[in-house]
């Protein structure tokens, strides 16, 4: 009522120019607002808003981040791509399911597996596309030696047979980060190995990949090289990665590293878009029942994950956090159904089969590698772990934006008019815009 009884004094202003010029008052903010929100969306957006396909693709390839810049995503193990996750906040009438054959048969790449390590391009394009720095870069994360930003976390669920833990931080440049912590009861370390590596059993489960192929393969080292396209929802179009990918064992520990490399044998093209900023790395390793029997009939994994797939990064934050847990349920009865599929005596898939060939190392080769000297002396400084939820924590420069926008608007409320409308106005754009950092 007080706003429209401030909009009825307008009018009844006993001259057309006084009504006019209250009037031209009252909508002076709401223009201001919008060009503020112009301005600042455009300090924001995204590179590709402004890039074609070509020009992404080649931008890609030049400032595409080396595996030893950030870690993980989310909560599919390397599996399922942030984006992914907000389909669960779309209609259930969106048929996000596709007949594989059909899909598949629209990429004819050709396969071009090796059986022989020492071939050329496999020297190039696959066993040095994955190395001891990138393990060494793993073995880092995993006892939180890195450096990084601290992680906060975002998640502690649990189900009668896993319990699931999440963080996440943001790095000065590149996108969000994720580090995860999977529990699975009775399961061993290499059934989970396995069951990750299998890219013949990985679309039984994994919804979204529509095509994964073998390209290259070691059978000395088990490195790889794949080929993967993922189907993402209407909006977007679908994604393509090269992984270059290798595990290597340190006693009962699997280190497994997975990331996007260059692959100039496969030119990239519109459809479907390239991704090249991707790491998805994790350490499988047998752990104690959370049952408190004491006995070492679970296994854990501890998972990193990032990926830049060429969309805004608050709006990627916002479908983790809305569909994680969502996406996490589902890998539990994939794993379940692989180990009946196991046990039924069924034959190893090729993938299988290379995830048994391992690099083995010893545990003091590793601690070497962390206290490397030529690693410089921030890197091996030991970064935190929060026991707090991600919403409950903001940066402070998130903070000062904030406070500049309430600011500037209690200076153009009190400057401009004295009325209760345009107050009611300004104050209500301000805490919009202020707050839509704190929901994402």
């Amino acid at each position: 009522m007080a706003l429209f009884s401030a909009f009825l004094e307008i009018l009844q202003r006993p001259t057309i120019t006084d009504v006019v010029g209250e009037l031209m008052i009252f909508i002076a903010p709401l223009w201001i607002a919008v060009i503020i929100g112009v301005l600042v969306g455009w300090s924001w957006k995204p590179k590709w808003a402004t890039l074609g396909g070509e020009n992404l693709a080649s931008s890609a390839s030049k400032h595409s981040s080396p595996a030893s810049s950030s870690s993980f995503p989310i909560a599919g193990f390397g599996s399922i791509p942030t984006l992914s996750l907000l389909k669960l906040q779309l209609p259930g009438c969106i048929n996000w399911n596709s007949e594989n054959v059909m899909i598949e048969s629209s990429f004819s790449v050709p396969s071009t597996m090796n059986s022989d390590c020492s071939s050329s391009q496999v020297q190039k394009e696959s066993s040095v596309a994955v190395t001891d720095d990138d393990l060494k870069h793993l073995s880092r994360l995993v006892e939180v030696k890195d450096g990084g930003p601290s992680w906060i976390q975002m998640m502690d669920r649990s189900t009668p047979n896993m319990s699931y833990k999440a963080w996440r931080r943001d790095p000065e440049t590149g996108p969000p980060q994720y580090r995860s912590r999977t529990l699975f009861e009775d399961a061993t370390a290499e059934m989970v190995r396995d069951f990750f590596w299998d890219d013949e059993f990985r679309v039984k489960w994994d919804d979204m990949l529509i095509h994964a192929e073998t390209l290259e393969e070691c059978p000395t080292t088990g490195a790889m090289v794949v080929h993967w396209v993922r189907k993402f929802p209407f909006f977007c179009s679908d994604r393509e990665y090269i992984i270059g990918r290798r595990i290597w064992k340190s006693g009962c520990s699997y280190y497994c590293v997975t990331k996007g490399i260059p692959y100039p044998s496969m030119p990239r093209s519109k459809k479907p878009r390239r991704v090249d900023q991707y790491y998805s790395s994790w350490c499988i390793r047998p752990a104690e029942s959370e049952r408190g029997d004491g006995q070492l009939t679970a296994c854990e994994v501890i998972l990193f994950h990032h990926e830049d797939m060429g969309i805004p990064w608050e709006l990627a934050k916002l479908g983790v956090r809305q569909g994680m847990w969502g996406a996490v349920k589902k890998i539990e009865p994939g794993l379940r159904a692989y180990q009946k599929e196991r046990s039924s005596g069924s034959s190893l898939s090729r993938c299988a089969l290379n995830a048994q060939i391992n690099t083995k190392v010893s545990t003091d080769y590793l601690r070497t590698l962390e206290t490397d000297s030529t690693t410089s002396s921030n890197e091996g400084d030991e970064n935190e772990i929060l026991e707090v939820d991600a919403s409950s924590k903001n940066s402070m420069g998130k903070n000062i934006p904030k406070l500049l926008v309430v600011g500037g608007a209690v200076l153009l409320a009190c400057s401009l008019d004295r009325g209760l409308l345009t107050k009611a106005v300004i104050f209500g754009v301000a805490r919009r815009f202020a707050n839509m950092g704190r929901r994402l």
